[in-house]
């Protein structure tokens, strides 16, 4: 199924091309701990009409903090485009007691040793979600080509998604069913697009997945993948503005967009990766972590992105048996049935205020606390770090990242420096428990009486 334009239909006037890049910054090293601050010093290093979508402090061990910034271009005042703030921030009024949240991430493309190849974090997340009401996470945890294993108390959200509930600007409502929506890239061969479709129908006849129907666009949709400075995946992305007019066009018609295109790199990068015993940063995932965040960031609603295979010489690369980690890659043709069954029934987003504030939705004010792996600094942390959110940090999960956490201002017992997740999950399950974690450990200090003058 194509859509075109009308019969006869007056073409409006060339515009700017839209393009998602990547910018590397530099900001005066306490300006990460204000996100007012932060905002102002991203907006000053940005050329007029780019629209940043997405943050990382890549490191601030030295005397200025280095940042790398998704950025939309040419999207300030584009016509029909809005674009959810990046630094738009609501203090939460309360922390909620009547269930214990846990929200769960793993940054895309930051290389990280658990989480930073093919749904490997999936174990951890089982672990963590086992010992919370709910696990809060986003699609680079637990996506894994062909396989997906939300644990049933999961909320499957998009990365951006994820950072915006904990700025306080959206809300999660339960979703029993999506409409999800298929976009297929136009480059696709046509073997490829038929996998695709394959992979839809196989969605729906055996787990029941609604879907609304299955897109090919007229304009390609290029995703070229690459390294910023600091060594974190990300690349760019053209031909945006085609799908988000399809998307325009369909509104009212799904409730969720899984897109699937080519992730352009150069062959020699698949065997580097798969030969690389884990070593080599996924070169995919960052450019589509861009993407997903442009796209849920103007629609509002729970999006994904698959990346299809770019010709039949890279289906056929034989890499062997590879590192466990990656090894879901290399048994799948479409790596789109992750994508499908996580949004099957992912929350529907809320923006309004009034709506946020309603009972049945999920909000910043029902997060008890936050884990990440130790030295990644992004919107999550950040906006946990303003709503004084607990965070926990795994020191196990060694990323690219250069961040001392410690150095950030946190309230006192907020951040919790630990090991590994089976720490994190005792932490965790001592939190909810109502008790101090540090009291189920020795030595125990005593307390002591003292005059506050």
């Amino acid at each position: 199924m194509r859509v075109s334009a009308p019969q006869g239909a007056v073409s409006p006037p060339p515009a700017k091309t839209m393009r998602l890049i990547e910018r590397a910054i530099s900001i005066d090293h306490d300006a990460p701990a204000d996100l007012g601050a932060l905002d102002r010093a991203v907006s000053a290093a940005l050329d007029a009409g780019d629209v940043p979508i997405r943050l990382a402090v890549t490191d601030s061990l030295g005397r200025a903090a280095r940042c790398e910034v998704g950025v939309l271009q040419n999207a300030d005042g584009a016509d029909g485009v809005e674009i959810a703030p990046l630094f738009a921030f609501r203090r939460r009024h309360f922390e909620s007691q009547a269930a214990f949240n846990a929200a769960f991430i793993v940054p895309t493309g930051v290389g990280a040793e658990i989480g930073g190849h093919a749904g490997d974090a999936t174990p951890a997340a089982i672990l963590l979600a086992s010992v919370a009401d709910a696990l809060i996470t986003h699609p680079n945890v637990v996506n894994a080509s062909d396989i997906n294993e939300l644990p049933a108390n999961g909320v499957y959200v998009e990365g951006s998604v994820l950072a915006r509930l904990l700025m306080g600007t959206v809300g999660l409502r339960a979703a029993r069913s999506n409409r999800v929506l298929a976009v297929l890239d136009a480059s696709f061969s046509e073997r490829f697009a038929e996998h695709s479709v394959n992979a839809v129908n196989a969605a729906r006849a055996t787990y029941g997945m609604n879907c609304a129907g299955v897109i090919r666009l007229e304009t390609p949709l290029k995703l070229a993948g690459g390294y910023a400075e600091s060594g974190r995946a990300a690349g760019s992305v053209d031909g945006i503005l085609g799908l988000l007019d399809v998307l325009a066009r369909m509104k009212g018609a799904y409730d969720a967009v899984a897109i699937a295109s080519v992730v352009e790199v150069p062959a020699q990068w698949h065997y580097d990766y798969f030969a690389g015993g884990g070593e080599t940063v996924n070169p995919w995932g960052g450019v589509e972590a861009m993407l997903t965040h442009a796209v849920s960031s103007i629609i509002n609603m729970p999006a994904a992105h698959a990346p299809m295979m770019e010709s039949d010489e890279i289906m056929a690369v034989d890499p062997g048996v590879v590192d466990a980690r990656m090894a879901a890659e290399i048994i799948s043709v479409t790596f789109l049935q992750s994508v499908l069954k996580g949004l099957r029934n992912a929350p529907r987003i809320e923006t309004d205020p009034d709506a946020i504030e309603r009972p049945d939705v999920l909000s910043a004010e029902d997060v008890s606390c936050l884990i990440t792996p130790d030295g990644c600094v992004g919107l999550p942390l950040l906006a946990a770090l303003a709503q004084g959110i607990p965070v926990i940090a795994v020191r196990e999960n060694r990323n690219l990242m250069r961040n001392d956490l410690a150095r950030l201002p946190w309230a006192a017992g907020q951040l919790r420096v630990v090991e590994n997740y089976w720490e994190a999950a005792g932490v965790v399950a001592a939190m909810r428990a109502g008790i101090d974690p540090d009291s189920a450990r020795r030595p125990i200090a005593a307390m002591r009486a003292r005059t506050v003058r």
